[in-house]
């Protein structure tokens, strides 16, 4: 499988796909991250266009004093937001990629920001090492 350059991702080699979006939810919150939004990718597709999809979640998690610190630093941040993380099945288990903030807010030309997404990031780094 190929990773991105713009995420942070583990496989977890023999893990039920559920049992690692909860394994994951819960390395999350001992980072401050709570989830603002799930969707069960695979169960909207197979609602609107009718196909089978392995099982894919993609979390919205976010922690909310490092989104406020950000909000007050650039307005916009708001774009990048929340932290988007994928939860997915493979033939050997499953795999979670977590979108790097570093990377999402490389984009942002003000120089405030780039602190806060490499403690988002740290946070997100020690969550994965968790799972």
């Amino acid at each position: 499988m190929q990773h991105p350059a713009y995420g942070l991702t583990r496989e977890l080699p023999g893990t039920a796909w559920e049992a690692a979006v909860d394994r994951t939810i819960a390395a999350l919150q001992t980072e401050g991250f709570g989830i603002l939004t799930r969707i069960d990718v695979h169960n909207v597709m197979k609602a609107k266009l009718d196909v089978d999809l392995k099982k894919y979640v993609i979390l919205g998690a976010c922690n909310p004093p490092l989104a406020y610190q950000a909000l007050l630093g650039e307005p916009w941040a708001g774009l990048l937001l929340p932290c988007n993380v994928v939860v997915t099945e493979n033939d050997d288990g499953a795999v979670v990629s977590i979108a790097s903030p570093k990377s999402m807010f490389s984009i942002v030309n003000n120089a405030g920001v780039g602190p806060l997404a490499a403690e988002a990031e740290q946070r997100l780094i020690r969550a994965l090492e968790r799972i």
